[in-house]
């Protein structure tokens, strides 16, 4: 898993629609999760398998039913990167503005 690929997974809003789900469900199969969306379940199950792959969801068999569980801590990961270069950006116009200002 690479921040690369979890942004790619979140860059289609139904995939950001089903993390959210899994997020408030805490667990779902791909026909649970299928009602809540205006897609057919085959394309939950494709949106699952991408947002597997880049490491945000996984996958327990149970029973007949193949259940989906996020990965929170990919997020916060992911999260505390885009934090780590708005900061660094921050300095950076700090830096241009007192420069500008001549101080």
């Amino acid at each position: 898993m690479t921040t690369g690929e979890v942004l790619a997974a979140l860059a289609d809003p139904t995939r950001r629609q089903l993390v959210e789900l899994l997020a408030r469900q805490g667990a779902g199969t791909a026909t649970t999760l299928a009602r809540e969306l205006p897609v057919t379940r085959q394309a939950v199950v494709q949106h699952l398998s991408v947002l597997r792959t880049a490491g945000l969801v996984s996958s327990r068999k149970s029973g007949r039913d193949v259940r989906f569980q996020l990965h929170p801590d990919v997020l916060t990961e992911t999260a505390r990167w885009m934090n780590e270069v708005a900061a660094a950006w921050d300095q950076r116009l700090a830096t241009i503005k007192a420069i500008a200002e001549g101080t």
